[in-house]
């Protein structure tokens, strides 16, 4: 890693600090700067980060020489005026998903950063996840023949939400993950759910997408639900491949099994389970480092504005299907 990087963080709340625990450990305190506009949480800050710089003045950030690469880790309501100011200023940018709450505004983010021939990038995690890498790998090679079906789970009693429903809450870690899977946008898109906890708001809510290869996926995600189970679910003509992140360990296998069509007469196959290994490394580690890689070698982001834009298109449609 270049030891000249620097970064500047906007926002230390819960996620925030996590984005700021993984920047000093990858750059060092020194080289990482914290803006947030509430001054008690500098104390919180500089005990937990001694040396780490600190400042409640968004246009510190915006007119600093030092610090060229900006995360935005605030609310997402926030998120698009921060971004066009830092891309109006010349910043590379990495924001939290969802990039904006809407479409136009994330299309717009788009275009000024290509303008500006600045890298934006969105916090799309699990895409940096390992285990996801090594289950692309597997499905493009074929490992599974012909991809057919995706089905993701996402479900937990969570931490109710009043500003957002479940499915703004929780899908787009999915609709990112099948968008990277089939590397295709979905030709038709339902989606039905139900609000029990707070009117208007769905604690749970089922998301249908239809691609024109052929290949269909759905997401269910809830917050009323008595454990917590993230499941992936991916099906092809010669097995299938099972992705369980809240799983201690064993979190990727691969299932030989499935039905073949021999001759006319549709017939079942069905073998042992094998468990895939791979690297054991952090998310969100793995995310910066893409994010100060891209900056260093002006290269496109695996989740840029682009995927960002058309996970949150899909978020959209998914929400007008939804409220018919």
């Amino acid at each position: 890693m270049n030891n000249h990087q620097k970064v500047a963080i906007i926002g230390a709340g819960r996620w925030g600090t996590n984005h700021i625990r993984t920047a000093t450990s990858i750059l060092g305190n020194q080289n990482v700067l914290v803006c947030d506009t509430d001054s008690n949480t500098r104390l919180r800050i500089k005990s937990a980060f001694p040396d780490i710089n600190f400042t409640t003045s968004f246009a510190d950030v915006y007119n600093s020489e030092e610090y060229h690469m900006v995360i935005v880790a605030t609310p997402a309501e926030t998120h698009y005026k921060l971004a066009k100011e830092l891309l109006m200023h010349g910043k590379h940018v990495l924001i939290e998903k969802p990039v904006t709450l809407i479409l136009d505004d994330a299309r717009e983010l788009v275009d000024l950063a290509a303008e500006k021939q600045k890298i934006m990038m969105v916090g799309h995690v699990l895409l940096y996840h390992p285990a996801v890498s090594k289950l692309k790998v597997m499905i493009d090679s074929g490992t599974i023949g012909k991809l057919q079906y995706i089905y993701s789970n996402r479900l937990n009693l969570g931490a109710i939400r009043s500003e957002e429903n479940i499915l703004w809450s929780f899908a787009p870690h999915d609709v990112s993950l099948i968008q990277y899977i089939t590397g295709d946008n979905p030709i038709e898109i339902t989606a039905q759910g139900a609000a029990f906890v707070q009117p208007s708001i769905e604690d749970t809510t089922l998301t249908y997408l239809k691609y024109s290869s052929g290949v269909n996926a759905h997401i269910f995600v809830s917050w009323l639900h008595p454990f917590k189970e993230q499941r992936l679910v991916v099906i092809g003509t010669e097995g299938m491949l099972v992705f369980e992140d809240s799983l201690p360990d064993e979190k990727l296998k691969l299932f030989r099994k499935g039905f073949r069509n021999e001759d006319g007469v549709v017939a079942k196959f069905d073998y042992e389970y094998e468990v895939v290994e791979f690297d054991k490394k952090m998310p969100l580690a793995e995310e910066h480092l893409h994010f100060y890689d891209c900056v260093a070698r002006n290269k496109k982001p695996l989740t840029d504005g682009v995927h960002a834009y058309e996970v949150l298109k899909i978020l959209v449609d998914a929400t007008n299907s939804l409220k018919k």
